[in-house]
Order: structure tokens, then sequence, then C-alpha cells
């Protein structure tokens, strides 16, 4: 029998939070396979059932009917923090917690919790006592709570907090991106959550009255703002944590984090794979208990964050055992901070360089055997060449004797190209250079060097020198690569057909000027060095060779002077130019910036 007495509004309030929960489940079955929108339906599955029964049963008057609507209303309280703990952690990213083993146990609970709901007739775990007790004109029910009822409630208020502290999180780890959508969603599960609290502990004017299912009212509201104002499922924090889980997983290169003290705290699968151990067992063991690595070797940890020390590099052979033998590691350390920056710990980077330390090592050889071997034969071939070309009579075999004498020259000089090369293939320091006096220097052993060839030589500076002027940080020995190879590949390369000498020998004009820039990091002033010749000219394909940097069977260079260039400009940090130069020839342009600093 339905009872006719009125205002009913419990009952109306209840009924509206159910319809209210259908209604935003219907809304949302669009989103159905994105993260976190199948817990959700299941927490507005769970909420209807709670607010449609409890506001039903307050307008049954039948005893038995309104026992058995009271269960499924309990049944609705048992499965909302439940669903709501899963939406949180599959919307936030976590869905491999929603597999685990701890996350089952919590649904284990609510089966049984469901399984006692049904036999309560049989034991009271739930309740006892049970009769209607009207209340405002509504059949309210009074009865006295078991042990199993209590731990449902504290149990499913925590499932709840920590659904709102996972999205709290989220709001504040990920900051504006998802701030509406989480903060909505949190806020709207506290109204019913305080009510279903009270009403368990008897608290209020009506105690009997269970005010949470009129309380999802405001909750819908705030839910219906975060998916329609909110675009709840359109962009979610899965994308978020997915990204960062990947930027440290799926490294190739083994990511170790550790606590102050050195332990493990976290590691990627190629971490694993470098110490031979898995999460679970490297997890809180020091690291040095698996590689011998030195962390945080200045000694100074400073939790309080005054520490300014920086990343620190070293290298490691680690005999892997995995049938690869030794492998060289770059060990790169860098301190973890939060956000008020103190210390909490280090991250541990592993870049395998066992290729480029092999490749450094085969460089080292070859370039032992140009400067060595190689120098050291040409150098007697050039001797011999020598004597020939002065004792022989025949005019042919004399020109042979020059042309073994020249080549025999020119392979000696590779050999030393080789060790310019090596320098600056090396980490070399920059150091205050005076530019100027660099050059003149450069192009006065250019002179002497090739004493047929004209050189000159314009610095454009005043008559007063002004030293800071034309001082910059550099290296020194990759700027003079720079200088000496532009002029010397002018000379070496000349054909003399020049048209600047009469005897169209071998001409080249070096000029260096400062010209101003912006005066910031994107403009700076900078030092513009220009080398001009007559002669052939600069093949394109052997330029096009050093711009993509690398040779191929067809497309190469005839020596090492083009690219010492480019090596000497790249550790400087300068770009270079090559153009034509009318009438004749190739004007190469190298534009340094200036640092200033230390």
């Amino acid at each position: 029998m339905v009872l006719d007495l009125v205002p009913a509004w419990p009952a109306g309030g209840s009924l509206a939070g159910g319809a209210g929960a259908i209604g935003l489940a219907l809304a949302i079955r669009e989103h159905r396979g994105r993260p976190g929108v199948d817990w959700f339906l299941g927490v507005f599955a769970a909420q209807a059932t709670w607010c449609l029964s409890y506001g039903v049963g307050l307008l049954v008057s039948d005893p038995t009917l309104r026992a058995a609507l009271e269960t499924t209303a309990w049944l609705g309280i048992v499965w909302t923090g439940v669903a709501f703990l899963g939406f949180a952690l599959e919307y936030t990213g976590r869905s491999d917690v929603v597999r685990g083993r701890l996350f089952a146990s919590v649904v284990g609970f609510g089966l049984l919790s469901t399984a006692l709901l049904a036999t309560n007739p049989f034991h009271g775990a739930f309740w006892t006592g049970f009769g209607i007790d009207p209340a405002f004109g509504v059949a309210t029910a009074s009865y006295a709570f078991g042990l199993w009822a209590y731990l449902v409630v504290a149990v499913e208020t925590v499932l709840v907090a920590s659904a709102v502290f996972l999205l709290v999180d989220t709001l504040l780890s990920y900051g504006p991106l998802y701030r509406r959508e989480s903060a909505a969603v949190a806020l709207s599960s506290l109204p019913p959550g305080f009510a279903l609290v009270a009403w368990t502990l008897q608290i209020g004017p009506v105690p009997r009255l269970q005010l949470a299912p009129i309380m999802f009212v405001p909750h819908v509201l705030l839910d219906a703002y975060a998916f329609n104002r909110a675009e709840m499922f359109d962009r979610n924090p899965t994308t978020s944590r997915a990204a960062e889980r990947t930027a440290i997983d799926d490294l190739a290169d083994p990511i170790v984090a550790l606590a102050p003290d050195r332990r493990v705290v976290r590691l990627n699968p190629a971490a694993e794979t470098l110490l031979g151990a898995d999460a679970e067992t490297a997890r809180d063991r020091p690291l040095d208990a698996f590689l011998d690595v030195p962390v945080g070797a200045d000694g100074k940890d400073n939790e309080s964050g005054d520490d300014e020390g920086g990343t620190t590099r070293e290298t490691v052979e680690v005999d892997t055992g995995l049938g690869a033998g030794r492998r060289t590691y770059a060990v790169s350390t860098s301190p973890l901070t939060d956000p008020s920056g103190t210390r909490v710990g280090y991250t541990v980077v592993f870049s395998d360089v066992t290729e480029r330390e092999r490749r450094r090592q085969q460089l080292e050889v070859l370039n032992r055997v140009l400067r060595h071997n190689l120098r050291n034969d040409a150098g007697v071939v050039h001797g011999y060449g020598e004597l020939l070309a002065d004792r022989l009579e025949d005019p042919e075999l004399a020109r042979m004797a020059d042309a073994i004498e020249r080549r025999a020259g020119a392979l000696a000089a590779l050999g030393e190209k080789a060790g310019t090369v090596e320098r600056l293939l090396s980490d070399g320091e920059a150091n205050a250079v005076a530019v100027d006096e660099l050059v003149e220097s450069a192009v006065a052993d250019g002179r002497e060097r090739d004493g047929d060839a004209t050189v000159e030589l314009d610095v454009g500076r005043g008559t007063e020198r002004d030293t800071e002027e034309w001082t910059t940080r550099v290296r020194a020995d990759a700027l003079r690569a720079v200088v000496e190879n532009t002029v010397e590949n002018a000379v070496v390369h000349h054909d003399g057909e020049g048209v600047e000498r009469d005897d169209g020998g071998p001409w080249v004009r070096v000029s260096l000027e400062r010209e101003r820039g912006e005066g910031d990091e994107e403009e700076p002033d900078r030092f513009v060095l220009t080398v001009a010749d007559d002669g052939p000219g600069i093949p394109d394909h052997e330029i096009e060779t050093v711009e993509a940097g690398r040779e191929t069977a067809l497309e190469h260079g005839s020596g090492l002077g083009l690219w010492v260039v480019a090596w000497g400009a790249a550790a400087v940090g300068a770009d270079v130019d090559y153009a034509e130069r009318e009438p004749r020839g190739t004007t190469v342009t190298v534009s340094i910036p200036i640092v200033n600093g230390e």
C-alpha cells in the first residue's frame, strides 16, 4: 500500500537523485571505451539503485516490501564506493592498480557484503529489529545497526576518500589542464558522503531519516558540469600519466631513481636487465649492491635544498652477462628535487656508449697510423724525391721526381691534418682569446708556409685597439684550424689562372670585422671572418657533402680541408657559408658568436 501522506519531500528528493544518476549515465554512454567511463556508469548504477530504492521505500507501508527495498538501498551503498574508486584509479591513469590484487580484495569485500545483505534475515549482520517508523509523512524505518553495517560504511568512506584524494592529486599535479573536471567530481562526493556518515552515527533531529539520497541532487549537478562544461572524457589525465610512465619505462636507456641514501626506489625494465634483478628484488637495496657507480660524489646531500650541485657524469664498464661481454656506459647522475627545491633523491641514467667508445678507439688507432707511420714514411719518400729531382739531368725524370716529392709532401700534410681532426673532435676548453691577434698569427704562418702566394689581411679596427672589443671565449685551437684551413685550401687548390695577380698566381684576401647584433642570445655580437680567393672555385658536390655530414662512394671530398673547417666551426659555434666570387673564385664567410663571461 502506498502511503497517502503529504508532503513527501524526502521521497521526492531521493527519487530526483536517482533520476539524475540515470540521466547522467545515459549522457556518458557515448564515451564508453574511454578511461574511467565504464566504472563511472557503475557508480551511477549503484547510486540510482540506492536513491530509487530508498525513495520508493519511503512511499511503501508494507513491512516486507519496505525491508526488501532497504536491502537494495544498502546494495547501492556497498557498490558506490567500490565503483567510484575504480573510476578514480582508471581516470587518473592507474588502471594497473585496478587489475591488481589490492583492488581485487576491494571487489571481494563488495561481493561478501552483497551475500551478507541477501542473507541478513538469518544472521542480522547488517541490522536487527527492523520496523517502519514514519516521519515527515513518509515510511522511514528504524532498526539496530549490525557490526557489518558499520564496517561497510567505514570501508565505503575510506574508498570514496581515496578516490577524492586521487582526483585532488591530479588537480594539483597537472595544473589547469584537468582542474575543473577533477574538482567538480571530487566535490560532488562530499554531500552524500557526510549525510551517510551522519545517518550511520544517528546524528540529526530525525536520525532514522537518511538524507544521503537527497544529497545526490547537488552531486548530480556537479557531475553534469564536469561532463558538459569541462569536457571530462574528451581529455583525461591518463594521457599525461601514460606519457610520464612511457618517458621512463619505454626508454632503451636504463634509468634508476634513488632515495637520498642511494637506495633504489624505482627502475625501468632496461635497468632491470642491466642490474640483473627485477623491480621487486632491487627496490630498497643500495645501488652499489649491483653496480659500483658514484652517486652524489661531492658529498653534499643537502636535503635542505641549498646545494646547487647539478648533473655529474662518469663512465663505467659493466659485465652484462648477456652474451654481449663487457659494455661501456656513460652514467649521468642528476638530483631529484621537489617543487620547493629540496633534494629528495637522484636519477641515474645509463647510456650504452660501447659502440661510440669502440669507434673512438678505432679513430685513435687510425690517427696514429696517419700521424706517425704515414707521415714518417711520406717524409722518407719526400726526401728521396727531392734528392732525385736535384740529381737527375733528364727533364722527364726530373719532372717525375718532382711529382713524387709533391705527393709525398701532401701525404705528410694529411697526417698532420689527422692530428688536427683528433683534437677538434675531443672536448676542448674555451678560453678568452684575442681573435684579431689569432687571425693575424694564422695568416702570418700561411704566408711563411706558402711563400709564392699573396695573402692579404684586413682587420677592421681603429688606430687604437680595444682589447675587450676583439676578445671572446672560444676554443683557440678550433678557431685557428678554421682560419688556417680556409687560407690553405685557397692556396693549395689554386690553378694558377687567377685574375688578381699579373702572373695568375695564388691570391687570397682575409678580412675580419666585428658586427653588432641585437645584444641578446638570439642575435649576439659576432666576428665575421671572410676569406676570398681567385681560384677555380670549390665543386658543388664537395660543399654539399660537408653540409650533409657524410661522404659516399659517389659524393666525397678531395681531402680533409673542408671537413676541418666544418668541425672547427662547430666547435666554436660558428656558421660557415660558401659563395661564388665574381669574376672568379670563392668567398668563405665564417660568423663567430661573441661569448663573454665565464
